[in-house]
């Protein structure tokens, strides 16, 4: 799922529209008014709320506490609708016999989950005795374009805590290709923006004055690595390490951010969305100044806890965070935790500082707020992290999170 020829993988930029729980009609409704508002045709639309009928029947009927979400993709080229179940059921014994075509649990619509994965440009899931399943499908209008082959490299979920439909926690991603350099192009979320082109609209021109950017300083600030793992297999950030250059490495490399805004409702929604809009149309191509561009775009806002990564085509790391985001390098056996600062970007910033660690091609960077709760292991993630992204943030939200407070995981992977 890496790079083809050196090129950076697709990043897909992505909206969560709703949440359904035991709603298995409204969420087939709202899977074709979603199918015919992003284009994806009436018969290709037809297939996407069949599969949403499928999967949201069997969660109804078969797990203990099962969520259905539904996402708007988008590329600069097309969108699509990408569907995530979530459950804590009882898992699935027989996963093979489950996804053959012609096999569905009783009281299901009887298409069964092989017909779900047919039906799918993409189809993935993951399920665990005792502990529930994950599923993803995502689909695209036809002949979805051959970028779309590609599994992008990062993938994030959000869920608005109990009793709100708006989520103030986000989370953005943009490439630094440094081979085949363009102009970013991001979209605002819901808006249609013409082909070739996207909707931009600029948070900081509203909430504060437009500053001088301070950020694209010739001298770097020197960036700080990681504590050796200590005896319980867990590498902590600290001062102690050794200082290395903060100055982006060559070729290319992706910029992921994790940020949530405080508190929730409306206005810590507008933090978010104006934190993914400075970091989606950003030029800066390290996370110090790419947070010094975020903060000046919360000026006036609620403002919110951030943290950016930088990951280069080596699978070099450049960390920056402010607040309480959870951060941290994760394979089967190691968590290597990244370390933020104190602050509230948009308001009070100290010392911005850089960290840096190696991401192998087998591990993950996952970003989190504090509506999950960071007592998780890698234990918990070792059969997830051989799935896609999305899978990966899913699962771990179904763990970790908590619905007393908005909740958002980003993963990334090395783009090697």
């Amino acid at each position: 799922m890496g790079a083809v020829n050196g090129a950076l993988p697709p990043l897909v930029d992505c909206e969560d529209v709703a949440w359904f729980r035991d709603q298995p009609a409204t969420a087939r409704g709202a899977a074709a008014a979603l199918g015919r508002r992003v284009g994806l045709g009436e018969h290709r639309t037809s297939e996407l709320v069949l599969a949403v009928a499928e999967l949201a029947t069997n969660m109804d009927k078969h797990s203990e506490d099962g969520s259905l979400v539904l996402r708007v993709l988008r590329t600069p080229q097309v969108a699509g609708v990408e569907v995530l179940v979530v459950d804590q059921g009882p898992g699935i014994a027989d996963l093979p016999a489950a996804l053959r075509d012609g096999m569905s649990s009783a009281g299901t619509l009887g298409i069964g989950l092989g017909a779900v994965r047919r039906l799918a440009d993409t189809f993935d899931i993951h399920s665990q005795l005792g502990l529930g399943t994950v599923q993803l499908a995502r689909f695209w209008p036809r002949p979805a374009p051959p970028s779309l082959d590609t599994e992008p490299s990062v993938a994030g979920i959000t869920r608005p805590i109990s009793g709100e439909t708006i989520c103030g926690d986000a989370w953005a991603t943009r490439t630094d290709d440094q081979t085949h350099p363009s102009p970013a192009t991001p979209y605002t979320a819901g808006a249609h923006p013409p082909a070739g082109k996207a909707a931009v609209f600029d948070w900081s021109a509203v909430t504060s004055p437009r500053l001088p950017d301070r950020s694209a300083s010739p001298t770097a600030r020197p960036a700080r690595g990681v504590e050796p793992a200590s005896p319980d297999g867990f590498r902590r950030a600290g001062r102690s390490a050794l200082v290395h250059s903060a100055t982006p490495g060559p070729g290319n490399a992706v910029l992921v951010m994790s940020c949530d805004g405080l508190g929730h409702g409306p206005m810590a929604a507008l933090a978010g969305q104006a934190a993914a809009q400075a970091l989606r149309t950003s030029t800066a191509r390290t996370p110090e100044e790419a947070m010094q561009h975020v903060h000046r775009a919360l000026r006036g806002t609620r403002g919110a806890a951030v943290a950016i990564a930088r990951i280069e085509a080596d699978g070099r790391v450049l960390f920056c965070g402010v607040g309480n985001i959870t951060a941290a390098i994760v394979t089967d056996s190691s968590r290597a935790n990244l370390l933020s600062h104190p602050g509230i970007v948009g308001h009070q910033m100290h010392s911005l500082r850089t960290y840096e660690l190696q991401l192998s091609p087998h591990a993950a960077l996952v970003m989190h707020s504090d509506g999950l709760s960071d007592r998780w292991t890698p234990g918990d993630l070792a059969g997830l992290l051989h799935h896609r992204p999305a899978i990966v943030a899913a699962g771990l939200l179904r763990l970790a999170g908590t619905r007393r407070d908005d909740a958002s995981v980003v993963v990334a992977r090395s783009h090697r």
